[in-house]
């Protein structure tokens, strides 16, 4: 039964979107315009995030570190291409308490230069390389229309500065970010289908040599950028003057990546896995994985003893011991996504068994009190990670589109829309014909063969096959 607060997800996918993100408690709108808070059940799903990601990059030699939060305005000056791509989105500090400052200062809307610029004081050899920092925090960039997760002027996430001694090695770096960490993690944890690949010269980050992306399809088949690797070679280091001795004690820049996720993998969340009941959450990245629901004052003690079970084994439950009605309590546990509902009654004390709901089908299962129940939820979990991860993959194929021409991106972009996938020549003019058709953008250029081998909107000799799609 769908939640009643909550808008059919097929009738109104913009205010159900909504309406799952405040009946879920997951962020409220603040009056600091264009900015939310973060609530606790949402910032639990970040957290998670955040302690996960920060595990695998730790694992391959990455190590946290903080930069201050504002920017002289002489240091984004020293990089062109990045002030300018910025430049419609900083947000400026003018004044210190009373005084007006010598030299305004952005909030740092990303933090390249402040890693270039510390990199610059304490690179001096090879020996020094590589350095694979990253940081947790937020940043502001002053967009126009704002959103909850999807799109807001501060934001938190994480970004990886990386400089290296050769090429190889800081491309090397770049791809296997995006392969090995957030690819990884999208599936394996959100249970999220994506795309890799190169972005285009004109939607590649301002001053990479080149932008790799992840590219998650949502429900409604509207795309969704969800992290991006960038690699700078020697652009920034020279800007910056990062320099150091090599092998052959000549002096040479270090090459440079930079790469970041974001709390918009909460919106992706959200709109990939969420049904008309609210949110749906896989068990690998769920704050709160199983809810005990015991309904009586017989069956508590029996409840106390399987929670207690659970969390000793890695398992995080909690008992819902409001003063809520059962209904009520199973509609929550369903709005917030908990993967597993565990339902002990009186009769279920009379006849040995409890009922366990799987969030992700709502499917009652009824199984004995005398199961191992450690065994039994780990091996749901997986079916319902596994179930997850399938059902997004066939709707994310369901609608991956092959297009010749413009027409053709025209009536799919305006039957249902989705990926599309078509040759292109590689020039900006086709790029923006594209654009034309409801704001169809690259998504991103495939490693992959050509389909007909003629560019979708100018019909001349294709260059690479791409994937396009309207975006947040």
């Amino acid at each position: 039964m769908a939640n009643k607060a909550i808008t059919k997800r097929d009738t109104d996918f913009a205010q159900w979107y909504t309406d799952v993100v405040k009946s879920a408690k997951l962020a409220a709108y603040s009056n600091v315009k264009g900015c939310i808070i973060l609530e606790p059940n949402g910032y639990a799903i970040w957290e998670n995030m955040q302690k996960t990601i920060d595990y695998m990059l730790k694992e391959t030699g990455h190590k946290n570190v903080a930069m201050p939060l504002l920017i002289p305005e002489n240091l984004m000056k020293k990089e062109s291409d990045l002030i300018n791509g910025f430049a419609p989105e900083v947000a400026w500090v003018t004044e210190g308490g009373t005084n007006k400052l010598e030299e305004r200062m952005c909030i740092r809307p990303t933090s390249e230069t402040l890693f270039s610029d510390y990199y610059s004081s304490i690179v001096r050899s090879y020996r020094d390389l590589p350095i694979k920092y990253n940081q947790w925090c937020s940043v502001m960039r002053w967009e126009k229309e704002t959103r909850p997760f999807l799109r807001s002027r501060e934001f938190w996430w994480q970004e990886g500065h990386t400089i290296h001694e050769t090429k190889e090695e800081a491309e090397e770096e770049t791809k296997f970010i995006m392969e090995n960490v957030y690819k990884k993690f999208f599936h394996e944890y959100l249970a999220i289908p994506a795309i890799t690949g190169r972005k285009t010269e004109r939607e590649k980050f301002a001053g990479a040599e080149y932008t790799l992306t992840i590219e998650a399809l949502m429900y409604n088949g509207i795309a969704l950028q969800s992290g991006t690797s960038h690699y700078f070679g020697q652009k920034f280091s020279k800007a910056y003057d990062i320099s150091f001795t090599n092998r052959n004690n000549v002096a040479e820049y270090a090459y440079q990546t930079s790469w970041g996720v974001s709390s918009r993998m909460i919106g992706a969340l959200i709109m990939v896995h969420g049904d008309d009941n609210g949110l749906v959450l896989p068990p690998n990245i769920s704050p709160k994985q199983v809810v005990i629901i015991p309904i009586g004052e017989e069956v508590k003690n029996l409840a106390n003893d399987y929670n207690e079970l659970l969390n000793k084994n890695n398992i995080s439950s909690y008992i819902d011991d409001s003063e809520n009605s059962p209904g009520y309590k199973f509609a929550e546990a369903e709005v917030n996504g908990i993967p597993v509902r565990i339902e002990i009654g009186k009769r279920d004390i009379e006849n040995g068994t409890m009922v366990l709901v799987r969030r992700d089908t709502l499917e009652k299962i009824t199984v004995s009190q005398d199961v191992n129940i450690v065994e039994v939820i780990r091996n749901l979990f997986k079916d319902i990670q596994e179930n997850m991860y399938s059902k997004a993959k066939k709707r994310m194929e369901s609608m991956t589109y092959k297009a010749n021409d413009l027409k053709e991106v025209e009536q799919i972009m305006n039957t249902q829309p989705g990926f599309i996938k078509a040759d292109w020549c590689g020039s900006e003019e086709c790029e923006l014909k594209m654009k034309e058709i409801k704001g169809t953008k690259s998504r991103c250029i495939l490693d992959e063969p050509l389909i007909s081998g003629k560019c979708v909107a100018c019909g001349k000799e294709a260059k690479h096959l791409v994937v396009w799609g309207i975006q947040y």
